[in-house]
């Protein structure tokens, strides 16, 4: 495995001490320093403790599926030129009519100090402020932040997920130290993972895989703890950083023990099939949600991230259109009535595609509801405009949830009202208690529970 070779810049983490260390210490020390994000971002690859129903703040599982296509959508297609309930849905938002009552459209909305065009997709979930600058280091993104919370009450505290993205680039996840968590891009693989049990000697495998990482994070800190006299005041609080990190993961690959005990959950499902290239992008994406919705209903994971990365993706098989140019060509469209309709047939698909999803978890049951009014489905982009690549006014809807929806909350769409409001709402609607997340200045005005 390649060891990332800076952390914090030119000045690592453990090299201004007062006193100086040796060549030794120092090379034993950066192995410490540099191990962790990789140990941070193992955390959505390993099971979780037994499987408990907590109840969200209502009683019930809540879940989270938040979608950011990363060239957006045209908005004049899809904003609504009045707001309150009786808004007139725009070309867009008439693809999802069946669903108005589940949904709620917004407008004036954006992540405060976020910018920088395109790098701004890193931070669609962490409102990390500007993300093009030298220098940049995120923070922490939605999901992780459900994760952290209740991931264990399912196998996968959260799936990170991705269509055509640009690895090593881009990412809507991220840990609690800033390090990008790789997307999953095979629907086969992100199956397998879910469903497939594997043999006792593939299970017994893996269990002596965690017992081995046990082994490795206690030398590691064991040489960590030899640092603790020979570093200065900023260096022991990240030496006492790592120490709960690697108490909190060996907590959880201790509990990665348990679920590998434990059978798969069974689904009708075929393993579906690896589209053989990134011109097959809808299917692609139509096969992400077919995985999320399995995922959800049967309760494996209640956190996953979906970016869809269509800067990355060529001119794309789009059913009923002959489309010419690469998504991200077509995105600098300069008013060009060919390259706006084929846009515009591109975005029309990535909305039915959104109401296939939330119909189809409507129509599973759970208890006295369906999922999708457990599962919020928060679908959005980092760009407000890709034709000139300003990150605000960004185009936003939040499907299911259990929310009272129907509406269409306009803000002003100059000084636009904070993103990371919304996230607070959906965190206490996933039962969490906070009331403060990135930027947010409080939960979200005029969106109401049932």
């Amino acid at each position: 495995m390649k060891r990332r070779t800076d952390i914090d810049g030119a000045r690592g983490p453990f090299v201004s001490t007062g006193h100086g260390l040796s060549r030794r210490h120092f090379l034993r020390a950066a192995g410490v320093a540099l191990s962790l994000p990789m140990l941070e971002s193992m955390q959505p690859v390993f099971g979780r403790g037994p499987a408990t129903v907590l109840p969200g703040s209502d009683g019930v599982p809540r879940r989270m599926l938040a979608v950011c296509n990363n060239l957006g959508l045209l908005p004049d297609n899809f904003f609504p030129k009045a707001s309150g309930r009786d808004y007139a849905p725009s070309p867009y938002l008439e693809i999802l009519r069946d669903l108005r009552q589940d949904f709620t459209v917004f407008s004036g909305v954006s992540h405060p100090d976020v910018d920088g065009g395109h790098p701004a997709d890193n931070c669609f979930l962490t409102a990390a402020p500007h993300p093009g600058r030298g220098g940049f280091r995120n923070t922490i993104s939605l999901d992780q932040y459900i994760a952290e919370r209740i991931g264990h009450l399912t196998r996968f505290p959260s799936l990170n997920l991705g269509v055509n993205v640009e690895q090593g680039a881009r990412s809507l996840s991220w840990t609690s130290s800033g390090v990008m968590i790789p997307c999953e891009e095979k629907p086969s693989e992100v199956f397998a993972q879910l469903f497939m049990q594997g043999s006792a000697a593939e299970r017994a495998q893996q269990v002596r895989s965690l017992d081995v990482g046990r082994s490795i994070l206690d030398s590691l800190s064991d040489q960590a703890r030899g640092l603790q006299g020979r570093v200065n005041g900023a260096d022991r609080d990240r030496l006492d950083q790592y120490f709960t990190s690697v108490r909190e993961l060996e907590k959880r690959m201790q509990m990665s023990k348990e679920w590998e005990a434990k059978p798969k959950p069974a689904v009708k499902a075929p393993v579906p099939l690896d589209p053989a290239s990134p011109k097959e992008y809808m299917e692609k994406v139509r096969l992400m949600y077919d995985l999320a919705r399995l995922a959800f209903e049967t309760d494996s994971t209640r956190s996953i991230a979906l970016l869809l990365d269509s800067v990355n993706s060529p001119a794309i098989d789009v059913e009923g259109t002959k489309i010419t140019g690469g998504y991200h060509d077509l995105s600098h469209h300069g008013r060009s009535t060919d390259k706006l309709a084929q846009l515009r047939a591109i975005d029309e698909w990535h909305m039915r595609l959104i109401a296939g999803l939330a119909t189809g978890l409507k129509s599973v049951r759970e208890g006295d509801s369906n999922l999708l009014d457990r599962t919020m489905i928060l679908y959005g982009s980092n760009l407000g405009n890709a034709n000139t690549h300003v990150t605000t006014n960004l185009p936003t809807l939040l499907v299911g949830g259990g929310f009272r929806h129907g509406q269409h909350l306009g803000f002003d769409r100059e000084r636009n009202y904070p993103l990371p409001n919304l996230f607070v709402s959906m965190l206490q609607r996933m039962g969490l208690e906070t009331d403060r997340f990135a930027s947010s200045t409080g939960t979200f005005r005029g969106l109401e529970n049932v």
